[in-house]
């Protein structure tokens, strides 16, 4: 076996493992499990439906409500959820560390890709769910929503390693992303459409690449419905960006922090 097969091979083992552990401590003893992921967004979902309805604004938009809480919420969930893991990952999982082939790295790794799989479980599931029972449509274009759904992750995962690797040499991080996550939420574009505000506030929201992923998610989603404003070139910069900087953040911390 190759230097670089066998590499591999460890590798796959330890983010396995890693998961597991993961799956174990974080679903299999607490209320009603890994089903969690679809309760949440189903019942944030159907609270917002409910509103619509009874407000009668679903009668003011010609956008289906239920399609349009589905993916504003999921991908909330998915650029949200990973930088929260992560910040708080480093503690609970130094004992691992003196595992020779376990890194810093791979614990992130592992919360990242738990996160993700998740989640995108979850989106899948409702969209498949509501419309079995004809409470919303199919998306127009099933590859322009996937890959908005990619570039979401990828946002996810980026601010995650950028945030965490800052988390492991200060606890203000910690205290500082939960207000700042709250705050991103109704500015992310999960509950409006670009188009629907002023031009002020169109360019100062598009400043967020968040609301690109968003934006292009719902042209795949409704298409013809809406319009839509994006540049994805502009998040893929963002996320690259984000990326290297996570990564050299990552590198530099961890010869720092020792198992206890």
């Amino acid at each position: 076996m190759s230097s670089v097969a066998q590499s591999w091979t460890i590798q796959r083992r330890v983010l396995g493992a890693l998961l597991m552990r993961e799956i174990l401590t974080r679903y299999g003893r607490h209320n009603i499990g890994f089903l969690w992921l679809f309760a949440e967004p189903m019942l944030f979902t159907l609270g917002v439906t409910a509103l619509w309805s009874i407000a009668k604004l679903h009668q003011l938009s010609s956008i289906p409500i239920v399609a349009f809480a589905v993916t504003g919420y999921s991908s909330v969930l998915l650029w949200r959820s990973m930088p929260t893991r992560c910040i708080t990952a480093i503690e609970p999982n130094l004992p691992l560390l003196y595992h020779r082939n376990v890194r810093l790295l791979d614990v992130f790794l592992a919360r990242i890709a738990l996160e993700a799989v998740g989640t995108t479980i979850s989106f899948v599931g409702l969209v498949l769910i509501f419309w079995g029972i004809e409470w919303l449509d199919f998306p127009e274009n099933v590859l322009k929503v996937a890959g908005a759904w990619l570039m979401l992750g990828w946002f996810g995962a980026s601010l995650a390693l950028f945030l965490g690797g800052l988390a492991g040499t200060s606890e203000l991080v910690e205290k500082l992303w939960h207000p700042a996550a709250y705050l991103l939420f109704p500015l992310s574009g999960a509950a409006f459409l670009v188009t629907g505000l002023p031009p002020a506030a169109q360019d100062a929201v598009l400043l967020l690449p968040m609301v690109h992923g968003v934006e292009y998610l719902r042209d795949g989603y409704f298409g013809s419905l809406i319009t839509t404003r994006y540049d994805i070139g502009y998040m893929a910069a963002w996320n690259a960006a984000l990326t290297i900087a996570g990564l050299l953040r990552i590198r530099a911390i961890s010869e720092k922090v020792r198992p206890e």
